[in-house]
């Protein structure tokens, strides 16, 4: 972990407070996904962003009418620096700097979001994906959310990290919950591939049409 805090620091220090620190290949595909997030809570939810480099998702969800508390997690210290004097103004919105190995979360927000930060090649990804997710389950009141890229491409970057959604699946479904969601239809860029997938784990059934 020690390499990969150094990595996104070498990044902010490289790109500034841009798309590019946070390793996205531009504001726009950032934004895709945070939209897709914002489907699947209701805008008065209390949410922890796992991950939440320097807190791009909360401009873009209080733009779009999220009026809920918002928690930044990362493990980047630069990253919560910055947040924390950007949104001082934001009274529902709150910045830590946090170890998934170390550290446990507040117990009450509804849900955990967590972009991006399965995508870095590790000495055992699995594992690291894993214990994350058990974590951000056991800690939130409704659901975890979460995105990853899929190995149903044609092409891998060396550097990153693609696995499988089923059997992703196949955990969260045996292991955390019986209600899972599974989305792998969106692209980040018009004319796109859909390259990875977003999941969503929740504690209970959802009305239909809701």
């Amino acid at each position: 972990m020690k390499d990969l805090k150094d990595y996104y620091q070498q990044l902010f220090r490289m790109h500034g407070a841009t798309h590019n620190a946070v390793q996205h290949v531009s504001k726009h595909s950032q934004e895709v996904r945070f939209a897709l997030f914002q489907k699947l809570i209701d805008n008065d939810d209390d949410i922890i962003d796992l991950g939440c480099g320097l807190g791009d998702m909360l401009p873009y969800m209080r733009k779009n009418g999220f009026k809920g508390n918002y928690l930044g997690c990362d493990f980047v210290p630069e990253f919560i620096s910055f947040a924390k004097k950007s949104y001082s103004n934001d009274s529902k919105a709150s910045f830590i700097e946090f170890d998934i190995y170390n550290d446990s979360l507040p117990n009450n927000y509804n849900h955990v979001l967590i972009s991006g930060i399965f995508n870095n090649l590790m000495d055992d990804n699995l594992s690291f994906i894993k214990k994350t997710l058990l974590k951000s389950y056991e800690a939130c009141s409704s659901s975890v959310i979460f995105n990853a890229l899929s190995d149903y491409v044609e092409y891998q970057d060396s550097e990153l990290f693609y696995v499988s959604p089923l059997l992703l699946f196949d955990y969260c479904k045996r292991s955390l919950s019986p209600y899972i969601s599974l989305t792998h239809d969106y692209v980040t860029k018009e004319g796109g591939f859909p390259y990875e997938f977003t999941m969503q784990i929740s504690k209970s059934s959802k009305e239909f049409n809701k």
